[in-house]
């Protein structure tokens, strides 16, 4: 009897993501939803620049590479000529919320019927530490090696609280990788994003809280531990917006 093995929608390719960092994890979940949507045949991921660059090669199903910040308005043009199909975007928050601020905001505006996977680890990941659109105040980065000051960097923007004033928006939500009880958590909300997709509901995206033990200088443990005591605090989990709910 099997009791644990590859979602098939992953390719045996071993991730290149640093140890310790969540974006495994994060694959995992949406191949695991894929398989059991049984979806994989008509999915199609679209992964711009950034930590999850090389994602076509992690997952088995038809990926498409786009510029930076720009996934969204990818899938748009795939979704629009395959409405059939899933569709479904795998962003960081340097590349969502910095470079691709305006294609996320009028995606949810236009109520795009994809699906967007928003990693947050409050920093660029991929080119150096640098202060993200995400990073929180008085937080360190090789950019604000002082801490992010308001008056100077301005404030950090949540992707969340935004997107659900937004009336194309159909489901948002903000989950975490920190321990497996939100880890069975997001995944939960991931599928119920695809079904909202696949159900014609309009655009919905996944928040992921996630870590970066290489850039935030900590060790895997520790870095799990911020999440909860750093970020949370920040970034409250929960449900931001569901039509089908009356959110």
């Amino acid at each position: 009897m099997v009791v644990f093995e590859r979602p098939k929608s992953l390719t045996d390719k071993e991730f290149s993501y640093c140890p310790g960092c969540t974006h495994g994890i994060t694959h995992r979940l949406i191949a695991e939803v894929i398989d059991e949507l049984e979806v994989r045949g008509k999915t199609v991921g679209i992964a711009p620049v950034g930590c999850s660059v090389m994602a076509y090669s992690f997952f088995n199903v038809d990926m498409i590479q786009s510029p930076h910040g720009r996934a969204p308005a990818v899938a748009t043009g795939v979704k629009r000529a395959l409405p059939d199909n899933v569709v479904f975007t795998y962003q960081g928050d340097g590349d969502l919320a910095a470079i691709g601020t305006a294609e996320t905001i009028h995606s949810a505006a236009r109520g795009e019927n994809i699906t967007v996977i928003f990693i947050n680890n409050a920093t660029y990941g991929m080119t150096g530490g640098q202060m993200a659109p995400t990073t929180m105040v008085g937080q360190v980065t090789s950019t604000s090696p002082y801490g992010r000051k308001p008056e100077i960097q301005g404030y950090p923007i949540k992707v969340c609280e935004m997107l659900s004033t937004i009336e194309g928006a159909a489901y948002v939500e903000r989950v975490s990788m920190d321990c497996v009880k939100n880890i069975r958590a997001a995944k939960k909300a991931i599928k119920k994003a695809f079904e909202c997709q696949i159900a014609k509901k309009g655009f919905s995206l996944i928040e992921v809280l996630s870590n970066c033990p290489t850039r935030w200088g900590m060790s895997p443990a520790d870095s799990l531990e911020w999440i909860r005591t750093d970020m949370m605090p920040n970034y409250p989990l929960g449900v931001f917006k569901d039509k089908e709910e009356g959110k």
